[in-house]
């Protein structure tokens, strides 16, 4: 084997980072996470780009902002021409497994230029298929879990996503676990091979995106009279985004008690302490493999989950509230790599991912991008990026981002007929975090300013406050920074004339 080490992303899909014990959720059990503190890096201060699956994976596999190519929708996924960290990886002598969700490619391109092999949790039972382009939805159900997810779709539960207890790991949520046997497998098949190519294995899994359900032992070990306040009723609070007003009046949750949301936020962190448990068995996997040492662990989310935070479920692309914009990240290095262990304060973008990887591999990225490596905070520094953006929504007219065809039928639909308004729900916005202070500069709305240390449930919007048009105007002047960097890029390719 060559010198160069192996890299392991791990990755979550709709996990918030205060759903983390070490993060200080009294209710959380994540002993695994919480571990790898001693060990490497978690990062308080960690956002996604855009808080919904297909533009954040694009963004965090290519180190480009949403707006740079279009990526504004669950429907618009990767050109053939468009950059990869996948691609770079293979390209530069690794070994690219991919496991799990896809949310890149589209359906009708296969994954050969991506990885060596490829395994979605539902179809191949063999993993050397990178010709497969199903989409793995996790939605695989037995019989059990069906009569629980149709319980869900009736009464007020309907748009709400709680299923609730799982009777086993069978049905709802078995992908996950086929997808982590299938990473085990692999783990334990290099150890025995004799090969020159370092691995990168990009596991990426469902839990915990809703709907909220999960098995025992999980379910039953959250102590749901820990569980931390809730975010209040969306109604109760002015100056927000239209779209969650019109969402929390879709989703018919203003009569559920108190009680009904704690067992949903109970579910929920079963799930994530679910993810936690399977993260367990990876890291155990890799140090009896003789691979641990060897081995950057990275571990993160696309973006979170409101989880009945101002009494909506979910997620939504153009709000950027930290339960769906903060995410965990985690990064265990290889030894070798200078590291102080600790929870850092930095302010970090899952943007910077293809950098880190890239400064992990020994390698030089063959495009233009706008991620900055994040091993110098790794081995200790405190100062990485002094404004973090995540962006999202469309303007008037543009009907291709509203992501038509879903009926009253759907539980998405409380967020999907809001994105077919042409009212200012889904309209364009950016946030700008600097510090203590969350900017959010709406195209059609008002803007909104919220002081995290002092309101960390982001109700006061001090944007409308004759006093703070000072600070708004400096965080308007750094959101045009951002753009001017970071617009486009000029492709290495030059053109015949």
């Amino acid at each position: 084997m060559s010198g160069k080490k192996n890299i392991f992303l791990f990755v979550a899909d709709q996990m918030r980072n205060d759903s983390l014990a070490h993060m200080g959720n009294p209710t959380s059990i994540t002993p695994n996470l919480d571990d790898l503190v001693s060990e490497g890096v978690s990062f308080e201060n960690a956002y996604c780009q855009n808080p919904v699956c297909v533009p954040s994976r694009n963004s965090f596999l290519t180190g480009l902002y949403p707006h740079v190519s279009g990526h504004r929708t669950m429907h618009y996924l990767q050109r053939e021409d468009e950059p990869n960290i996948l691609k770079e990886m293979k390209n530069n002598g690794y070994e690219v497994i991919w496991i799990g969700r896809n949310d890149v490619v589209p359906a009708d391109r296969t994954k050969t230029e991506y990885c060596d092999e490829y395994y979605d949790g539902i179809t191949n039972e063999n993993m050397r298929d990178a010709e497969n382009n199903q989409m793995n939805h996790s939605a695989e159900m037995n019989e059990e879990s069906k009569k629980l997810y149709d319980k869900m779709l009736s009464g007020d539960t309907y748009y709400s996503f709680y299923m609730g207890k799982l009777p086993d790991g069978e049905g709802y949520g078995k992908t996950d676990w086929n997808c982590v046997e299938k990473a085990l497998e692999y783990i334990e098949r290099r150890s025995k091979e004799s090969s020159d190519k370092p691995f990168f294995v990009y596991c990426t899994i469902s839990f915990p995106h809703p709907p909220y359900a999960c098995e025992d032992p999980w379910y039953s070990n959250i102590d749901r009279s820990k569980l931390p306040p809730r975010r209040p009723n969306i109604q109760e609070v002015p100056n927000k985004a239209s779209m969650l007003y019109s969402i929390n009046e879709r989703q018919e949750l203003n009569g559920w008690s108190e009680e009904r949301f704690d067992e949903l936020r109970g579910t929920y962190l079963a799930m994530v302490s679910r993810f936690d448990h399977q993260v367990g068995l990876i890291k155990e996997k890799l140090k009896k493999s003789g691979l641990y040492d060897d081995t950057n662990l990275i571990i993160y989310s696309d973006h979170g989950d409101y989880t009945g935070d101002y009494t909506i479920t979910e997620k939504v692309q153009n709000c950027f509230e930290d339960p769906i914009s903060n995410v965990p990240l985690l990064i265990k290095p290889a030894k070798g790599l200078v590291v102080e262990p600790r929870i850092s304060k930095a302010q970090v973008e899952l943007l910077d991912l293809p950098s880190t990887i890239a400064e992990m591999a020994e390698i030089d990225l063959s495009y233009t991008q706008f991620g900055k490596s994040l091993l110098h905070v790794v081995a200790g520094d405190e100062e990485h990026k002094d404004a973090v953006f995540c962006e999202g929504g469309r303007i008037h007219g543009e009907r291709q981002a509203m992501e038509l065809g879903h009926g009253p039928e759907s539980p998405y639909w409380p967020r999907l007929s809001t994105q077919y308004s042409e009212g200012p729900e889904h309209t364009k916005a950016v946030m700008c975090k600097m510090g203590d202070f969350k900017y959010t500069m709406r195209l059609y709305e008002t803007d909104e300013l919220y002081n995290t240390a002092e309101d960390p449930m982001e109700i006061n919007n001090l944007a409308v406050l004759d006093e703070y048009q000072e600070l708004v105007q400096k965080m308007k002047n750094r959101v045009t920074q951002f753009y001017m960097e970071t617009t486009d890029y000029v492709p290495m390719k030059r053109d015949k004339r």
